[in-house]
């Protein structure tokens, strides 16, 4: 089997490097590869990539994701997040290839309580959200088989994440205040690589397993709760911090304005998932723990 990967230099991209290389023959590109165009910023070009690599399977884990940035780069977010997996599922659909897409709980408004479903009304806040809307749907309407996976909270030990800033802030400061009133699932990158590499497996087996899917780690926390985690276990590993978890803060979002608004409610539903490739997320704390030993 051939495999196609775009964004591996990324997050998930790295991490699916490891993953998919179980799976066959894998060819990983990035924004800088020479040999293959795989610069989103230049769509049409992507095409060829796809003519001349002939995947079975094509994996784009590349976007634009600096949320606020894209408020005042709507252009360039619009053509990676949209224009470039519409060119690359076109291809895709040209090939008779799997297409396997990343997007985010961004693209609801986060109104509610209860984790939202994949049938849902749709309604972005904000730039990213509103362009990953539109990769979606791109994907979608070009009629390639698809698997389409929103998730939340991205992190890996490799590159930043809110865990090592908090870290970070924690060695500086006595105290900390994080966000209370936005809710979510923090999904490690590892757990995103390892369901998509058996969930490929799966939908070739099976193409009526193709389709949008919500995959993120199980249970629930605020940013709050996520960074009072962080710092026990820190505190459990030894770690030498200024702050301790009983000194971080609660304060509401409107103490961090940001360019870009963010939804309170970003908790997604993995039932589909689940029931369709025999699965259950862990606890979003197993992963996080995990990533803390790698870097602590």
């Amino acid at each position: 089997m051939n495999i196609l990967l775009f964004g591996k230099g990324g997050q998930v991209g790295w991490e699916l490097q490891r993953s998919l290389a179980a799976l066959g023959t894998l060819t990983a590109l990035d924004f800088d590869s020479t040999e293959y165009a795989a610069d989103f910023s230049h769509p049409e070009a992507l095409a060829d990539t796809v003519r001349a690599l002939r995947p079975q399977v094509i994996v784009n884990a590349a976007a634009h994701t600096a949320v606020d940035k894209a408020e005042s780069q709507s252009d360039l977010a619009r053509t990676l997040n949209a224009t470039a997996p519409g060119v690359i599922a076109r291809a895709a659909r040209e090939r008779d290839a799997l297409l396997v897409h990343y997007s985010t709980d961004y693209v609801f408004d986060g109104s509610g309580q209860q984790p939202w479903r994949e049938e849902d009304p749709t309604g972005p806040l904000n730039v990213y959200g509103r362009t990953k809307l539109e990769g979606e749907r791109a994907v979608i309407e070009s009629g390639a088989r698809h698997l389409i996976f929103r998730t939340s909270w991205v992190y890996a030990a490799r590159g930043a994440n809110f865990a090592k800033t908090m870290l970070r802030l924690a060695c500086e400061r006595d105290r900390l205040n994080v966000i209370d009133d936005q809710f979510g699932a923090p999904t490690g990158a590892e757990l995103l690589a390892d369901v998509s590499a058996h969930a490929i497996r799966e939908t070739l087996r099976d193409p009526a397993k193709a389709g949008l899917y919500h995959l993120v780690a199980g249970g629930q926390t605020s940013w709050h709760g996520y960074a009072r985690f962080v710092l026990e276990q820190a505190r459990a590993a030894g770690a030498e911090l200024k702050a301790s978890p009983e000194t971080v803060a609660p304060v509401p979002t409107s103490a961090f304005p940001t360019p870009a608004r963010r939804p309170h409610n970003s908790r997604l539903s993995t039932a589909k998932l689940q029931a369709a490739f025999g699965l259950v997320p862990p606890p979003w704390q197993h992963g996080v723990a995990r990533m803390l030993r790698e870097i602590l």
